[in-house]
């Protein structure tokens, strides 16, 4: 009863408004209703990447240099949130990977996926400014239509990711596109990857034997098999890059595979397979297809372009997940057994991970490759031009045409312009 008359005592005074002040009363709710409304975040983001836009509104540093001291710890409240949004994940790939169909979130959005490697970040200096000359370049030439998003995964420690949201908060502030940022647990993925790689390790490491640790280095080799089917293309980059051009532009050299071609690749350009490596740290030769040129010494294995078959340099990679997915020679040459018979037949010993895996069956089975144009991964390092081979190094090095990435591999200086 107490409440009823409340009520009529309301309607009471309500009832004495002139006309003009009920008008104004009504415009005032309209207003803070269409604020509200129109003021709210419409997009779906990971938690990550719904840390960095709240950060990224009060986020105050100097442009030149990320502030590494910003605080971004969640309150609990914020936990308790986050962990009620993992929970819905699925695939298992990553805490924070919610693939709907064929797009992150199941949204009408198109999506374009990138990956890059971000471990150990926290402990070198080096690792953080190569990071911050890919980012901002990226940023900076990054151009998506309307109902497009960049979705950005890093495989990642813990203390790396830490440092790399921090970092996120300013590389990311200029974007003009939508994105997405994703992080992957490199435990959880080297669990998931060490029993398809295993054997091929002692072939393409820098050590002697298959070590757990050096399975994330093969991640490009097998990612179709664990990350979801719903993923079916992805860009893997370094970090030492800068982006001349918009990386949009990269994608759509997926187009342009032929049949039968699972992944897009630039060539090496040092006489990397035609050297004798003495490898000293490990106390042993890695001899690339040194042996095997000696013993074929008309092979075109390990010659300069254009004639020759140089290998391929992974600096830069178009995966497409469901050719490699469908086709049966790929994965066929994924078996043990036939990764020791190519690498006998080559005499092949390597130290690159993925990039030695690739250019051997690139040898044998060309067919599985889309030769990218050099200046999507123009490489600069000079090593080899000074320890041996500068009578051959200039064939090796050439790139005509537009560059539209630099490469600064082995720690080279990347140009200004």
């Amino acid at each position: 009863m107490g409440f009823l008359r409340l009520v009529v005592r309301i309607m009471g005074r309500i009832s004495t408004f002139r006309s003009y002040q009920f008008v104004l009363l009504l415009a005032a709710a309209l207003a803070v209703a269409a604020f509200y409304y129109f003021g709210s975040e419409r997009q779906n983001f990971s938690s990550t990447t719904k840390r960095i836009k709240q950060t990224q509104s009060t986020h105050n540093t100097n442009r030149n240099d990320a502030d590494l001291t910003v605080d971004t710890r969640l309150s609990p409240k914020d936990v308790s949130e986050e962990q009620g949004e993992e929970q819905q994940d699925v695939g298992g790939v990553s805490e924070e990977f919610r693939p709907g169909k064929g797009e992150i979130h199941g949204s009408g959005d198109q999506h374009y996926h990138a990956l890059m490697m971000f471990t150990k970040v926290d402990k070198s200096r080096s690792l953080q400014d190569k990071f911050r000359v890919a980012m901002l370049s990226m940023v900076k030439h990054g151009d998506f239509m309307e109902g497009e998003v960049l979705v950005l995964h890093f495989v990642s420690d813990p203390a790396s990711k830490e440092l790399g949201e921090k970092m996120l908060q300013e590389f990311l502030l200029d974007a003009t596109f939508k994105y997405e940022v994703l992080f992957h647990d490199v435990v959880d993925l080297t669990h998931k990857l060490f029993p398809i790689v295993e054997a091929m390790q002692k072939y393409f490491s820098a050590g002697s034997g298959a070590y757990y640790s050096d399975a994330i280095f093969f991640l490009s080799v097998a990612m179709h098999q664990i990350m979801p089917e719903s993923l079916t293309r992805i860009v893997q980059l370094d970090l030492d890059l800068k982006y001349r051009t918009n990386i949009r532009d990269l994608f759509k050299e997926f187009d342009r595979f032929p049949p039968g071609a699972v992944i897009g690749i630039t060539r090496e350009m040092q006489p990397v397979y035609r050297v004798l490596i003495d490898n000293n740290s490990y106390c042993q030769h890695v001899h690339t297809f040194w042996q095997y040129r000696k013993e074929n010494p008309r092979t075109r294995v390990g010659d300069p372009p254009p004639e020759g078959l140089p290998g391929f340099n992974s600096g830069v990679m178009l995966l497409d997940l469901g050719a490699m997915r469908e086709s049966a020679l790929y994965n066929q040459l994924l078996k043990p057994s036939n990764v020791a018979k190519l690498a006998d037949q080559y005499r092949f010993r390597g130290h690159l991970g993925d990039q030695d895996f690739f250019t051997m069956i690139g040898m044998e089975h060309p067919e599985l490759f889309y030769p990218l144009a050099c200046g999507w991964n123009r490489q600069l390092c000079t090593w080899w031009r000074d320890h041996g081979y500068g009578d051959v190094f200039q064939m090796y090095y050439r790139c005509e045409g537009l560059v539209y990435i630099y490469h600064g591999n082995c720690n080279s200086p990347i140009p200004d312009y």
